[in-house]
């Protein structure tokens, strides 16, 4: 089951296509939402390496070898390497905490860095591209 706080939408994002916002601001440190996962074993991630769920998967236990798809609005989130959220993976319960960095204002896009460092700056796949 997805818990998440109860003001949060998805609208157009000047990011991404669209994104995760807030109707009530967002204290740091608060949970914004716990999203179940559906785990991706290794033997199946060539197949979503080539599928468009390749850009919503996150990576699961080791890096490359399984991933996960987040349910709820997890999968949603937008990539930015200055985030005011991160996300931590519980594999025991199988799901993904988000939670505020910083105090997001109404309104904010809400963000994570996709390296799962929320102070990492490597290229994350699509800038690799460029």
């Amino acid at each position: 089951m997805s818990q998440r706080i109860p003001h949060l939408y998805i609208a157009s994002s000047s990011i991404d296509d669209r994104g995760v916002f807030s109707t009530e601001p967002i204290p740091k440190g608060s949970i914004i939402e716990i999203c179940p996962v559906i785990v991706i074993p290794k033997e199946e991630m060539k197949r979503i390496k080539k599928s468009v769920l390749y850009n919503y998967y996150f990576d699961w236990i080791e890096k490359d070898e399984s991933g996960a798809i987040a349910l709820g609005y997890g999968s949603l989130f937008n990539h930015s390497y200055q985030p005011n959220a991160e996300y931590q993976p519980d594999y025991d319960s199988a799901t993904l905490r988000f939670y505020a960095l910083e105090d997001i204002e109404v309104g904010k896009e809400i963000t994570i860095n996709y390296n799962g460092d929320s102070e990492s700056q490597e290229k994350v796949w699509f800038d690799q591209q460029e």
